[in-house]
């Protein structure tokens, strides 16, 4: 029953469910891209190419017999899979970008101090005291 206890506990936490929701947010963001790659981008480029689709670019390794399917080497489809990785990674190091730099303006400015050397005796003191509690010596006000 532990095992069960602590599954339960680390299952309703709250960085699991961030996470599923990241990863379900990232599947549906990869069909999107893929989209982009193979519906938006790929056909232009395919069309300035000479109108070549990459996803139909093949080697043939060995022909299709009466018994056996063709076996082929599909790198037009590679292409198209190594853009969507781009794409994504590329999309990816914008948001991690924007989240670094929202970080950063939300790091607080640095507080006031609240104490200063004595001139004399080079003791902390006060930062509003007149006086060194320590060498007695009268200090200069800002």
């Amino acid at each position: 029953m532990k095992i069960i206890q602590e599954f339960k506990e680390f299952a309703v936490r709250g960085n699991v469910a961030d996470m599923a929701v990241g990863i379900i947010i990232g599947g549906a963001f990869g069909k999107i891209v893929t989209s982009l790659v193979n519906d938006v981008i790929m056909p232009p480029v395919g069309m300035l190419m000479g109108n070549t689709d990459f996803s139909s670019l093949v080697i043939t390794l060995r022909a299709a017999t009466a018994d056996t399917e063709a076996v082929t080497l599909n790198y037009g489809m590679f292409i198209n899979t190594v853009l969507d990785f781009v794409i994504v990674a590329f999309c990816i190091f914008m948001l991690i970008k924007a989240m670094n730099q929202l970080k950063r303006q939300e790091e607080a400015a640095p507080a006031e101090p609240t104490t200063k050397d004595c001139p004399k005796c080079c003791s902390s003191i006060p930062i509003k005291a007149t006086r060194c509690p320590n060498c007695t010596s009268e200090l200069a006000t800002a």
